[in-house]
């Protein structure tokens, strides 16, 4: 992988295909290669952007992190790689909260915008306390506290047992670090859905039918508050769709982004 130094960290990330450039920003505690699918299938058409986000993947670790530092850092990846037009920004899960994020701090440098398997709205004060005890659970006994946690949850009961073991394994390999960061982050960030309105370029959403973490209707939500937005629903998926099913997403992307 390629890095780059900012805003006080190495940020490894791939650059891939040529085209029209999507900044792709994948969920927790993942990393890029959620979004590998989609490059192997479509970059002779688009240039994809695949960072890993600060304490996950190959890039550095803080012990602390915000969705405006994600933000400002994926700003500061676009400034390196001298991209100075808009780009569409596609999101994931917390990848998706970082997209609001950075529309609202850098709406000049979006021309499109695609929400998958997220939502707009905050945590309630249960969610936040619930985050916080994971965090330091995190710290103390490992991060299998939150890989073997989520991994029932990310994808569809249909989903093979490949995918599962190799997205245990990324998940497992995410220091403890930047895991607590992470969820102390996602309690932290503010609603979005009081942001629709500001939301002003065409918009994709899409979501697993079997999305146990972020179930369509909140999907639904996103759709009908932002202007001119479009939904789609894929059948026989979880909270994965990128890889759990590549070729219906890849389809999805290629006709938005034309």
């Amino acid at each position: 992988m390629n890095t780059v130094h900012v805003n006080g960290i190495d940020l490894a990330y791939e650059d891939r295909g040529s085209g029209a450039p999507i900044l792709c920003i994948h969920g927790f505690p993942l990393s890029h290669a959620l979004w590998l699918p989609a490059a192997e299938a479509l970059g002779d058409r688009f240039r994809f952007i695949m960072p890993d986000l600060r304490g996950m993947g190959q890039s550095g670790v803080t012990d602390e992190a915000s969705m405006q530092l994600y933000a400002e850092d994926l700003a500061a990846l676009l400034d390196h790689l001298k991209i100075d037009g808009p780009v569409t920004v596609l999101g994931l899960s917390m990848g998706g909260y970082v997209a609001f994020e950075f529309v609202r701090r850098f709406p000049q440098r979006v021309a499109k915008l695609v929400l998958v398997d997220t939502q707009a709205g905050a945590d309630s004060d249960e969610k936040k306390q619930e985050r916080a005890t994971v965090a330091q659970k995190v710290l103390s006994e490992g991060v299998y506290v939150v890989a073997d946690g989520m991994l029932p949850k990310l994808f569809a009961k249909s989903a093979d047992k490949g995918l599962l073991d190799e997205w245990h394994a990324i998940l497992s390999a995410t220091e403890a670090r930047g895991v607590a960061a992470a969820l102390h982050a996602m309690a932290a960030r503010p609603d979005s859905r009081e942001s629709f309105g500001d939301i002003r370029v065409p918009t994709l959403i899409v979501v697993g039918e079997e999305d146990a973490i972020t179930p369509p209707e909140l999907s639904r939500e996103m759709a009908e508050g932002i202007d001119g937005a479009r939904l789609e629903i894929v059948p026989s998926a979880g909270h994965m769709v990128p890889v759990e099913a590549p070729a219906v997403f890849n389809q999805l992307l290629a006709d938005f982004l034309g």
